[in-house]
């Protein structure tokens, strides 16, 4: 793909401004962890929302999703799509939570809820195979798509596009902490979404219209929901999806690095909109465009070897001047508000839950800070050496979701219910690697679908056993656990006795299940209203559309 001096300018002065925000907070993010975790605790809800936001779109996003609806159509999205309703969740129980516990990591929660050495372990299992393992992977299969679109761009090889994009990435954000990555992710989310409007309308108009989609690709790949039979997408992954994985996966709670944002919120207010943002946002808001190239790469581009390849190819085919560079600086945007990311909260793990609990409890501030950012450069070779071995992005997706299926309802229910103790989640996490592990080995051509219900099925059934076989949480933990979170479900009610406090004061379980439902609805409500508006079916479109503003009235009445 040629570029003009007008694209490289723009190109340019990105990452100049992403190297200025790098030094511009770097005296603020040394003063000490809490800085650069967690900005000090003064993000306003806007701030932290569109950083979750730009954080979930990495240059990866729309490879996936050009690949996913390649092989199984519009409704293939529902991989993804369904983990909308636990972020609902998380708006209506778990963001206040999460703000109340005044932490720096959700591993840290561990020995808050839990007591003895289980605890410990578990903290320090889940630093190293969450902090190392799963998030090398997750970031390098962001760099392995960022890879794939440097090829198409500029032709490079794969350790030179592997090279550049970590020393990039890096640059700013061991000097800034969380601070430098959320003010970029502002700038980044608002590039990301006006190159890819662009995008989608400049391809639309220059072959045809929506309606060259109808002509040339069968109705199942138009669908937004799978038929029993018949459709691209089997209806039993579809069932799994559904039903299953939005509270079996890891996200179930929010946690990870939505939940780094909730902590650096002003309030319990500021974190609970932030997360109601983030959901609108990530679901409501960005989809379709991506999902409109992707259908119309496979028009201009069938038959190709690799379809992930398709989101590029298009970029590299209809975008003029000007615009091309503004698409790169896109795909640079979204590529570092993820690893800028996943750098800055694996490093949290490592510094915070290892190596202070373990290895350095008492030193300085300045100290840790310095070993924050020597371990963002480790965690940042070790993805670039699996990022060379990788292959596939989509793959790479459906090992974590198979891998962390069944943890989510432990995640859940340490919230809801007393009795569930450190030996429920360790028993989730081993079950769920034992499982999958298995299930890969044993029967490989498992439906994908099937794979994620038999391994969260199975997982939860082990963390169940294991907690009511194992002694539940000291008395004291829960009592002490109870005052600093407070948390409003009746599976609290045991210990509120003994605490002789009442919990959540003025808040109803029942609300929040109303909440939650009604914001569910409108998610999908937004949704599929602008897919079928997108499609012409206006007034199917309006009419969802309206549900999404009922739903909406009812949200912001219960929160």
């Amino acid at each position: 793909m040629t570029l003009s001096i007008l694209d490289w300018s723009i190109i340019i002065g990105y990452l100049a401004f992403a190297l200025g925000i790098g030094i511009y907070f770097s005296r603020r993010a040394g003063r000490g962890m809490s800085d650069f975790f967690v900005t000090g605790r003064s993000l306003p809800w806007w701030l932290a929302g569109t950083s979750m936001v730009a954080t979930t779109f990495a240059a990866d996003t729309p490879i996936f999703i050009t690949g996913e609806v390649a092989r199984h159509g519009i409704a293939g999205n529902w991989l993804w799509w369904n983990v909308a309703i636990a972020h609902m969740l998380a708006v209506f129980v778990f963001a206040r939570l999460w703000r109340r516990a005044r932490i720096i990591t959700d591993l840290e929660l561990i020995e808050i809820r839990y007591s003895g050495r289980s605890a410990a372990a578990l903290r320090g299992f889940r630093a190293v195979y969450e902090g190392i393992l799963i998030n090398s992977i997750i970031m390098s299969w962001s760099l392995l798509a960022m890879t794939k679109i440097l090829e198409v761009f500029f032709s490079f090889n794969k350790w030179e596009a592997i090279v550049v994009c970590a020393v990039i990435t890096l640059t700013y954000t061991v000097l800034s902490g969380l601070w430098g990555v959320v003010m970029t992710d502002f700038l980044q989310f608002i590039i990301a979404m006006v190159a890819s409007l662009a995008l989608v309308i400049i391809v639309s108009v220059k072959m045809g219209g929506m309606g060259v989609l109808r002509e040339n690709l069968g109705p199942e790949m138009l669908e937004f929901v799978p038929r029993r039979s018949g459709s691209l997408l089997p209806w039993t992954a579809f069932a799994a999806y559904l039903s299953l994985n939005w509270w079996a996966g890891k996200s179930a709670d929010g946690g990870a690095y939505l939940a780094q944002r909730m902590f650096a919120a002003k309030d319990e207010g500021h974190a609970t909109k932030a997360m109601l943002w983030f959901t609108v946002a990530h679901y409501a808001l960005r989809p379709w465009p991506w999902i409109i190239v992707a259908l119309f790469s496979l028009v201009a581009f069938p038959g190709l070897a690799d379809p992930e390849l398709g989101y590029p190819k298009m970029v590299a085919r209809f975008l003029p001047t000007g615009l091309r560079g503004m698409m790169v600086v896109s795909f640079l945007a979204a590529f570092m508000s993820t690893i800028d990311t996943h750098l800055n909260w694996g490093s949290s793990y490592l510094v915070n839950d290892i190596y202070k609990r373990f290895v350095r409890k008492e030193a300085s501030d300045r100290h840790y800070v310095r070993v924050s950012r020597l371990t963002c450069v480790l965690l940042m070779v070790l993805a670039s050496v699996i990022t060379y071995m990788m292959t596939s992005v989509t793959g790479a997706w459906k090992l974590i979701y198979q891998l962390t299926a069944g943890i989510g309802g432990v995640y859940i229910m340490r919230w809801l219910w007393w009795r569930v103790n450190a030996w429920s989640e360790i028993s989730a996490w081993v079950s769920s690697a034992v499982i999958t592990v298995s299930i890969r080995t044993l029967w490989p051509d498992m439906e994908f679908g099937l794979k994620l219900a038999a391994t969260a099925l199975l997982s939860t059934a082990s963390w169940l056993a294991v907690t009511l076989a194992t002694s539940p949480v000291d008395e004291e933990r829960l009592i002490e656990f109870y005052r600093r979170v407070k948390p409003s479900s009746p599976g609290w009610r045991r210990v509120a006795r003994r605490a002789g406090i009442e919990g959540d004061a003025g808040r109803s379980a029942w609300g929040d299940l109303v909440g939650w439902i009604a914001g569910s609805l409108m998610v999908y409500a937004f949704l599929f209203g602008t897919g079928k508006l997108i499609f012409g079916e206006i007034s199917q479109g309006l009419l969802l559309l309206g549900v999404g503003v009922l739903g909406w009235v009812v949200v912001t009445k219960k929160m």
